[in-house]
């Protein structure tokens, strides 16, 4: 049986997500609560380090200890509980805390689609607006300066999961797919970093709506081998195995009862996903 993700042992989480010489840009997961996810966002040359929805701020910190570097920002996806609420537990009183609306607890910078910010002195952070989990949703791509052979990575927080996508709690089905076709213009070698291990339930729920998708089977397999999935897939994956991100395949509109209208497909996939037993 797999470990839950919140039981990994600090010392687990770096032999599997320890860099080699060449990366410079290193992305740590933290589990912390049920199943959410925090993340370090590390430049290295400076030993600097961004923490991600950092929920549990022992947990994280005590991972930047093992690693010897400084959090100098925090970086929220949005303002729900379980991703910001450690930004009122900061330790950091200098460090900006960026976030996309003033719901964002300690915010210090406000961020809107586009912009721009650096993490240490190499890591560039773009910020893509994707309002329907929440409205002041924002995903980070981010890119290593100095090393241009190494791919993209983008933070999803609720918006995109490994498989599947969030609940629609201040949105609709338009601005879901909408933001899902978003992030799909990313290049496709980008490494997803999501909000939540959700990705065993997401792959039961997608092989029951597309099931001869050879690519949900490999999405399958994956979650039976990997108690922690996240950085394990791309932005490419997701378009060959993400039911939400492929309202246009004949047999995900069978599924649904629906064809030509995306968002509606989007739509009611969430309903179904939603009402899933399985």
């Amino acid at each position: 049986m797999r470990p839950a993700p919140g039981c990994l042992r600090v010392s687990q989480l770096q032999r599997t997500f320890s860099s080699t010489a060449s990366i410079r840009m290193k992305i740590v997961p933290v589990p912390v609560r049920e199943d959410n996810y925090a993340y370090l966002l590390v430049d290295e040359p400076t030993n600097k380090a961004a923490a991600v929805d950092p929920y549990d701020v022992p947990k994280v910190q005590a991972i930047a200890n093992q690693l010897g570097v400084s959090i100098v920002a925090a970086i929220t996806t949005h303002h729900h509980f379980d991703h910001s609420g450690g930004n009122e537990a900061s330790k950091y009183p200098g460090a900006p805390v960026y976030g996309g609306s003033d719901k964002i607890p300690k915010l210090t910078n406000l961020v809107k689609d586009k912009d721009e910010f650096v993490v240490g002195e190499h890591i560039r952070v773009r910020c893509l607006a994707t309002p329907c989990h929440t409205q002041d949703s924002i995903c980070y791509y981010v890119t290593d300066t100095a090393n241009a052979s190494q791919p993209g990575s983008v933070f999803t927080g609720d918006t995109l999961f490994i498989g599947g996508c969030g609940n629609f709690f201040e949105g609709t089905g338009e601005e879901m797919h909408a933001a899902l076709s978003y992030l799909g213009t990313l290049p496709d070698e980008t490494v997803t970093y999501v909000g939540h291990e959700y990705t065993a339930k997401n792959a039961d729920f997608a092989i029951t709506v597309e099931p001869t998708n050879a690519d949900i089977s490999r999405l399958y397999r994956m979650t039976r081998e990997n108690a922690i999935t996240t950085g394990k897939s791309t932005i490419g994956d997701e378009k060959l195995w993400n039911v939400f991100m492929r309202p246009q395949s004949e047999e995900i509109k069978k599924a649904t009862g629906l064809t030509g209208n995306e968002s509606a497909i989007v739509t009611k996939l969430r309903q179904m996903k939603s009402s899933f037993k399985g």
